[in-house]
């Protein structure tokens, strides 16, 4: 294979790994009903949080949440490690 080609291709691979990694992670909480509390459904990728509001309404839409929150993953602290 030619050499320019091969170097293309790495880094195009290297430029979809950057991509993926300044993707942040959105952990998904919502409730059906006022006396639940809230709770994990899941979790979306996106680069912003405008992004992510419309990735988690549209894949999480199989209820009638009355509350859903997006909580970017990198903001959670752990407190006690399982």
């Amino acid at each position: 294979m030619n050499t320019s080609i091969e170097n293309r291709q790495a880094e195009e691979r290297h430029a979809r790994r950057e991509a993926l990694n300044d993707t942040r992670v959105w952990c998904v909480y919502a409730r059906r009903k006022y006396e639940e509390p809230l709770h994990e459904i899941g979790n979306v990728m996106a680069d912003d949080v405008e992004l992510a509001r419309v990735y988690a309404r549209s894949i999480y839409d199989e209820f009638g949440w009355i509350e859903m929150v997006l909580i970017p993953r990198d903001c959670i602290v752990t407190v006690i490690a399982s």
